[in-house]
């Protein structure tokens, strides 16, 4: 009797390539659709009219409170009810987000600073809804000021204004450090002089401010008469050379001095207040220059390490001129907020994934163990070296060539403990989505700890001693070199968040 050979699904390449080809095809579709919305997702449409659409575009993602409800999928000019030209974009708005109060405001918001829009809604507190297909008014939308609009108004002028600005303020302080250190050192000796005659002018009698605007009044004045003025001093010598021809009417003018000297006193008597205040301004002035010697060698140092900086400054700017211009570009290409929302919706797909592979990698090591098992796979020995290991893929052999066998194809019903001429009877087991974890983040790994288990079937038909269900009851605990629970800040699920969800019953 001719053995039957041992053959398997994967050991037909074309099968495995039209299987491959199959599922890239199907990604390709979903991925290329995923901005016009996926497929059997009930939705309603929304119409909204603004005055400006603000570069909102289709696959424009709708969220109300932080969460996704739907996108924008279309976008085109209408002539609004007051005459003006605005925008219509229709919205696709996930049938779970409920009906829409009529009195919900809409608001065009930037998603990032590069240009990408997202609709808010702000959900309203009317009883009326809106239809089917209606339209929002425009007076219930809004669109704020963006980012790239603020910063257009750093034209090219500008950005020229401000290097000059900060070229001249560095060409002011070049090599002036010993100047600025010894003009600082001399201003305690000039406060404490000043100190009795800023106490004096301080002085609410004083009456400075009306000194000063005497002086204003007097020099508006003589402006026009400047000249004349001017001779009044040759005309001065002559008077006073006149005088010293009769010394007894200059003794008589002498005479009268102390009077005047008297008027005097009293006029500063009413001054002591204001420097009072004068030397108390002065006492503090010194006590902060007494300090500033020992601030100032950092200070010099600090403008010493700035002033070739600011050298240095324009060649930066005007490299940063050019990236700004690289980035207006990239913020208009058209594609660029393709390729974002494409990201973006990479990252919502990738995000439960990792979720549910996670605790798999940082709680079981799994990834570890199956580099480690493949190794081991390549590991028999043989004349020229090593070979895969294969003795495990030979099934037994059924006593009934028609039975159902790990080693035959076409099966009707599932390997059931038949019979055997050769090994011993199998069982059917297929368990898919085994946990890492369980539901509070403690370890659970079932891979590679269950053991031949004998039947775990819970929905199934109890003649089968078959294995399916995809969870064991209890807790298996962590691996060899695992950990005991989920680390500190990780997200976790236990049941994967995408593709067919497990029966709440079989997900203890």
């Amino acid at each position: 009797m001719k053995r039957r050979s041992s053959s398997s699904i994967v050991a037909n390449p074309v099968l495995v390539g039209a299987v491959t080809t199959l599922v890239v095809v199907i990604a390709v579709f979903l991925a290329y659709n995923a901005n016009s919305g996926l497929p059997f997702v009930p939705t309603t449409q929304l119409k909204i009219q603004v005055s400006n659409g603000a570069n909102l575009l289709p696959g424009n993602e709708i969220r109300e409170g932080g969460e996704r409800i739907g996108l924008v999928s279309e976008m085109r000019a209408v002539r609004l009810p007051d005459g003006t030209v605005g925008a219509e974009a229709t919205l696709k708005v996930d049938k779970k987000a409920g009906a829409i109060p009529t009195d919900s405001t809409i608001s065009l918001r930037p998603k990032s600073v590069l240009g990408l829009k997202y609709v808010e809604l702000t959900r309203g507190r009317a009883t009326s809804t809106f239809s089917d297909g209606e339209v929002l008014p425009a007076t219930q939308t809004r669109f704020p000021v963006d980012l790239e609009e603020f910063y257009r108004i750093y034209d090219r002028p500008t950005r020229a204004a401000i290097r000059e600005n900060l070229r001249g303020t560095g060409d002011a302080l070049t090599q002036r450090g010993a100047a600025l250190n010894e003009a600082i050192e001399g201003l305690p000796r000039l406060l404490r002089g000043l100190e009795p005659v800023a106490r004096t002018l301080a002085d609410p009698t004083t009456n400075l401010p009306r000194f000063f605007r005497e002086l204003g009044d007097a020099a508006r004045v003589l402006a026009p008469v400047s000249d004349r003025y001017a001779n009044q001093f040759t005309a001065a010598a002559d008077t006073f050379e006149a005088w010293s021809r009769d010394p007894d009417a200059l003794r008589a003018t002498v005479r009268k001095a102390p009077p005047t000297l008297d008027a005097g006193i009293r006029s500063f008597r009413v001054q002591r207040p204001f420097l009072r205040d004068t030397v108390r301004l002065a006492t503090a002035l010194e006590r902060a220059s007494a300090v500033l010697p020992s601030a100032l060698p950092p200070i010099t140092r600090a403008l010493r390490t700035g002033i070739p900086i600011n050298r240095r400054i324009p060649p930066v700017n005007a490299e940063l001129e050019k990236t700004f211009v690289a980035l207006d570009g990239l913020v208009r290409d058209p594609l660029t907020g393709i390729a974002l929302r494409g990201l973006t919706r990479t990252g919502d797909i990738l995000n439960p994934l990792l979720r549910f592979v996670g605790p798999n990698i940082t709680v079981c090591n799994y990834f570890n163990y199956a580099w480690t098992h493949a190794g081991e796979h390549l590991s028999e020995p043989d004349p020229t070296g090593s070979s895969q290991r294969t003795l495990l893929n030979q099934a037994s052999r059924p006593v009934d060539p028609t039975a159902p066998s790990l080693a035959s194809i076409g099966a009707r019903t599932p390997v059931n403990g038949e019979p055997t001429i050769s090994g011993v009877p199998m069982n059917f087991h297929t368990n898919v989505y085994s946990a890492a974890i369980d539901r509070e983040g403690d370890a659970d790994c079932e891979s590679g700890q269950r053991g031949y288990l004998t039947r775990l079937n819970t929905f199934g038909d109890p003649r089968f001693k078959t294995v399916v269900d995809p969870h064991i009851p209890g807790n298996q605990g962590t691996t060899f070199t695992g950990r005991a629970r989920v680390p500190a800040g990780q997200t976790f699920t236990r049941a994967p968040q995408s593709g067919p969800r497990v029966p709440e019953g079989l997900d203890p």
